[in-house]
């Protein structure tokens, strides 16, 4: 009888999530100030010019870059086996590069924070709140469009 209440409390503290509904970001005023941040594995060769490419569309949309961040998975540490899988399934990155874009967000007053790679709804939110402004995804403003 013990464990049928204690399965009982783990069910009624999950919290009953919908369908994977992302809410429509809408890109900041023209002229806003946003931070990119890109997430690669060594594999990946052309990450500088995935980068490059991705903030010649914010700009064309109006927004302007004011810095560019990089983490690269597998070329210090992880081993091959892990250089497809995210530092941290929380927030995608590791936590020492978290602060520090943090630490740039704050010192260029950005606006937003956008991740070439794709974010789940739950590491948009974590790191919404880590950084204190929108934590977004590009692929989520361009299926906005």
């Amino acid at each position: 009888m013990h464990q049928l209440r204690r399965r009982d409390r783990r069910l009624a503290r999950r919290v009953q999530s919908e369908p994977d509904q992302r809410r429509a970001f809408r890109l900041p005023a023209v002229g806003a100030d946003v931070v990119l941040v890109g997430y690669f594995s060594a594999k990946q060769k052309d990450f500088e010019m995935l980068m490059a490419s991705a903030a010649a569309e914010l700009a064309a949309r109006g927004v302007r870059v004011v810095a560019q961040i990089v983490q690269r998975r597998g070329v210090s540490d992880g081993g091959v086996q892990k250089m497809g899988l995210p530092h941290s399934s929380r927030t995608l990155l590791t936590y020492g590069k978290v602060r520090e874009v943090a630490q740039v967000c704050d010192q260029a007053n950005a606006d937003a924070v956008f991740f070439v790679a794709s974010l789940t709804e739950r590491q948009q939110r974590t790191l919404t709140d880590m950084f204190g402004r929108p934590a977004v995804s590009l692929s989520d403003i361009f299926a906005a469009d």
